[in-house]
């Protein structure tokens, strides 16, 4: 394996944090959502850890993408200077609520090097338990990042289609300019390629500003939680292809199944399949 990358599987890091109410409120209104008030005790909504226990590097230890500089905790893929989110699965075990103090503990599962359409890829599986202090676990997610190489974008690429599936629910969706750049902030993303047209454009060849992996995500989960009014136990999603500001996407859910599971997905209008994923309620 280059670089050893192997010698990071089983390094472990540690945070702490606050779970207060803002920035829950923060993405219901960028969401086009009423932020309501949130008492402390309120559940949260799933997915909204991501909200927390985010990265606090110094201006300087900041690389040209955005990104912090290679090393630290994550292995250091030089060769592969392009990083995403590719996807991940989650179990829900106990709601987190609103005034918790929670901890999150990250081990690095597995560094595996593949090869794939847009050429080589590194791909490396983070664990995180998330759990009050002193507590169990009341989410276990599994985090899956992608390394690649800097090769231009192929807009005439293969890219899968939507399922031959009929939602029960649907919601259409602009992620424009300002929902990237309040995501970004939200999550203290720097990450260049959501919110720097010129960088996203001439550096990485992508035709427009590209709309952050978690954050369509969160659309998934918030339809689904709205819709059956009811709340997540699993859920696993997978990145299938990019999708840049301002176009229109669809966001759609089948209804549950007799075990509680849901086929979610979401698609351009063009019928491009943008993410794929199953939830259980």
């Amino acid at each position: 394996m280059s670089e050893n990358l192997s010698d990071w599987i089983g390094r472990t890091t540690t945070a702490a944090d606050y779970l207060a109410a803002s920035p829950a409120q923060r993405l219901a209104a960028t969401l086009d959502k009423e932020p309501r008030p949130l008492a402390d005790g309120a559940a949260l909504p799933a997915l909204a850890h991501w909200l927390y226990f985010l990265p606090m590097e110094r201006q300087s230890a900041l690389g040209p993408d955005g990104h912090a500089r290679r090393g630290g905790f994550l292995p250091p893929v030089h060769h592969l200077p392009r990083r995403m989110w590719a996807g991940g699965r989650l179990e829900f075990l106990t709601p987190l609520r609103v005034g918790a103090h929670v901890e999150r503990l990250s081990t690095i599962k597995s560094v595996k090097e593949k090869a794939g359409r847009s050429g080589a890829l590194v791909f490396v599986t983070v664990e995180h338990r998330v759990s009050e202090r002193g507590g169990d676990p009341a989410v276990i997610e599994e985090h899956d990042i992608v390394y690649r190489e800097a090769r231009p974008a192929d807009p005439s690429a293969d890219y899968p289609r939507v399922p031959d599936m009929q939602p029960a629910w649907s919601r259409e969706i602009v992620p424009d300019e300002v929902m990237l750049f309040r995501y970004s902030a939200l999550t203290f993303n720097g990450h260049r390629i959501h919110y720097d047209r010129p960088y996203v454009v001439e550096e990485e060849s992508y035709p427009g500003l590209v709309v952050h992996g978690p954050l369509m995500a969160t659309f998934l989960t918030d339809l689904l939680e709205t819709s059956a009014a009811a709340p997540l136990r699993r859920f696993a999603f997978r990145s299938m292809s990019p999708m840049f500001a301002g176009g229109t996407l669809s966001v759609n859910a089948t209804a549950p199944d007799g075990e509680g599971r849901s086929s979610l997905w979401i698609a351009t209008e063009g019928d491009r399949l943008v993410m794929e994923a199953q939830a259980w309620l």
